[in-house]
């Protein structure tokens, strides 16, 4: 599985909610289908930079801001407006599937771009 190039708009100081369906990819002109995800967890990072070692969000299935939904391949991404409120910059990202079995599929990688938020608090 090759992944996918995907920019992520993020707006800053709202919740953030993406959902996505990963397919198998057709053969022979039939219908692509949903990857079964049944067993699988998924982890996301979004970096400044590729190379930085900061990290403005992670994203997983075990602390809930990633959501797979088994047969029918999707994938559920959501981050709380707390958090988005302190992103001041843009970042890149990617987004992995594993298996019990050591199996590590990238799915989609891209850039994240904030996008700053007008309305908020009086300072």
């Amino acid at each position: 599985m090759i992944a996918g190039v995907y920019r992520i708009n993020c707006d800053q100081g709202a919740t953030f909610e993406r959902t996505m369906t990963i397919y198998n990819p057709s053969v022979g002109g039939a219908s692509a289908t949903p990857v079964n995800l049944t067993g699988y967890s998924a982890r996301m990072q979004v970096r400044p930079e590729t190379d930085s070692n900061e990290i403005m969000v992670e994203l997983t299935t075990e602390n809930g801001r990633l959501t797979l939904g088994g047969v029918a391949g999707t994938i559920e991404m959501e981050i709380e407006a707390d958090v988005t409120e302190t992103f001041d910059t843009d970042g890149v990202y990617d987004l992995e599937i594993y298996n019990n079995a050591g199996k590590v599929y990238r799915v989609i990688k891209g850039r994240f771009v904030v996008e700053p938020e007008v309305t908020r608090d009086a300072e």
